[in-house]
């Protein structure tokens, strides 16, 4: 359980690292909580679990039932989510049976914020109540046999951003040097598995690699991510995945491969291509993602 608030006060700017941020995240939780429309039953327990949808996979918080939509510029603490394909929003409502708390469209390092910043909602879902994270994005297949529109199920990951979560004052909530050994919860990768064969859904699985971005990786760099043993890359993801395990949260990662990020290609996808092949197979990764929901 996340402990009460540390400090009474919201004076001066965001912060988003160390025991303010625990305070803010309470403070934005509440917001939640008052959203005009909000089935008072989930505003009392809580949301269960905690949605994190990246480029072109929105859509699947558009099928949360009893649904209460608020803007990031709502609710206190919240920066803008300003990358393309991102509407900027909390979606609170039903899925699957679980109370759900997603986010449509997350915060990115490439947008200026600091690897804090960019997982400071992971501490607003979880001061909601939610203890699992289902995560998602877009990526590029680093593996030459994978193709546009495979789905990966994320193994682990390497943080080559060269900003880290946990930078700061120690929060108070998890421990100071968490292990991130096993960041994905081995049993929700079994979940994965099993729901990926009942849906007879090709399901790849292999490491992703964050970069800061905003350009795409070089021909050299992918030749050297590779060798590194990465099989996807992205510009997302890693810092959430942190934060939630060091407030205890349990951890689902699943990937929409939208291009194939190999060296020796004749060209790289364009922002508007990932845009285009995460909505062709939407159809899939929502399939997947509500079939997991209730084993979770």
């Amino acid at each position: 359980m996340t402990p009460a608030p540390l400090a009474p006060t919201l004076e001066g700017a965001p912060v988003h690292a160390g025991p303010l941020a625990v305070t803010w995240a309470h403070a934005a939780a509440d917001a939640l909580r008052s959203a005009p429309g909000l089935d008072p039953a989930f505003a009392s327990a809580g949301a269960e679990l905690a949605l994190v949808l990246g480029s072109g996979l929105g859509p699947l918080a558009d099928q949360l039932e009893e649904a209460v939509s608020v803007p990031y510029a709502d609710v206190p603490g919240m920066p803008a989510s300003t990358a393309p394909g991102h509407a900027g929003r909390f979606v609170l409502g039903r899925l699957e049976g679980r109370r759900v708390v997603a986010m449509q469209g997350r915060l990115h390092a490439y947008e200026g914020y600091s690897a804090a910043t960019c997982a400071f909602p992971v501490r607003v879902m979880n001061a909601l109540g939610a203890t699992r994270l289902v995560v998602s994005n877009a990526c590029g297949g680093l593996d030459p046999h994978w193709a546009a529109g495979d789905l990966m199920l994320q193994l682990d990951f390497i943080n080559h951003t060269f900003d880290h979560a946990l930078t700061g004052p120690a929060d108070g909530v998890g421990p100071r040097f968490p292990v991130t050994f096993d960041a994905y919860d081995p049993a929700y990768l079994e979940v994965a598995r099993r729901a990926a064969r009942r849906l007879d859904l090709t399901l790849r699985e292999g490491v992703y690699l964050a970069i800061a971005g905003p350009a795409y990786a070089t021909r050299a760099e992918l030749r050297a991510f590779r060798a590194w043993g990465a099989d996807a890359i992205g510009m997302s993801t890693v810092h959430e995945v942190t934060v939630a395990r060091s407030l205890g949260m349990r951890v689902l990662g699943l990937s929409t491969v939208t291009d194939r990020a190999v060296p020796d290609g004749a060209e790289h996808a364009t922002g508007d291509e990932v845009l285009a092949v995460a909505a062709r197979v939407g159809d899939r990764f929502r399939a997947l993602v509500r079939a997991v929901l209730p084993e979770l």
